[in-house]
């Protein structure tokens, strides 16, 4: 995975030997990783750049981990936004409390930091599947995130990087309309600054590899909000 394709995991946890293994661990398999140590930097984090998905302890000072999910999943914007739930609760009824609450999946601690990453991978195959190498596919156009390829109606494409980036993401959702400023940090990068009419560029060089052996063009552009595939 290049930089600007890693999916970012936010790790909450308040204590700190258990945030440094999970974000180590989290780090080598190519994530990139934001910390918070209690529920209120939790969620000023998430005000400032929602992560792809989060792992957050439920005890923790001020904001308990229960409340954080609660809020996140109760708002339109972070809704979507995966979460797997630490406890060292291992009874039914707070596992149930949990999921009930918002929760995507429930760990129990101590847990195996092993299992823990493959049940990150698996939220993300959910809702970011180009980004752990899955195939996508839209009408006539098949992405293979692992090989990096593109066809359409079975001929190949030739696509530059940030033109594969940006399908990839359309394809993840497709119709879902996506800002300049959406794509500029999911496709480029939240840290790196790039001019929004860049996007326009890159929109343009995408549309016409995707129609080099014909075709109707599948991305569209909505005035005011930016642009949408199907």
């Amino acid at each position: 995975m290049s930089p600007t394709e890693q999916p970012t995991v936010l790790i909450v946890e308040d204590e700190p030997a258990q945030r440094e293994v999970l974000a180590y661990n989290l780090q080598a398999e190519g994530f990139r990783v934001s910390k918070a140590e209690n529920g209120e930097e939790a969620l000023l984090l998430v005000d400032e750049q929602a992560p792809d998905i989060i792992v957050l302890d439920w005890m923790l000072p001020s904001v308990s981990g229960i409340e954080v999910c609660r809020r996140l999943k109760s708002r339109a914007d972070t809704r979507g936004v995966p979460i797997i739930m630490l406890s060292a609760r291992s009874e039914e009824v707070d596992r149930v409390r949990g999921l009930e609450t918002g929760a995507d999946d429930y760990v129990v601690k101590p847990y195996s930091v092993v299992e823990l990453m493959a049940r990150v991978r698996a939220q993300l195959r959910r809702t970011r599947p180009a980004a752990v190498g899955q195939r996508l596919e839209f009408e006539d156009i098949l992405l293979d995130a692992e090989t990096h390829k593109v066809f359409r109606s079975d001929k190949p494409l030739k696509l530059g990087p940030t033109e594969f980036r940006l399908l990839s993401t359309f394809m993840e959702k497709p119709g879902r309309v996506w800002s300049r400023e959406q794509l500029l940090d999911r496709v480029w990068g939240r840290d790196i600054y790039v001019d929004t009419r860049t996007v326009d560029v890159h929109i343009g060089r995408l549309r016409k590899a995707l129609c080099q052996h014909g075709g109707s063009d599948p991305v569209r552009t909505v005035r005011g909000a930016g642009y949408a595939l199907g």
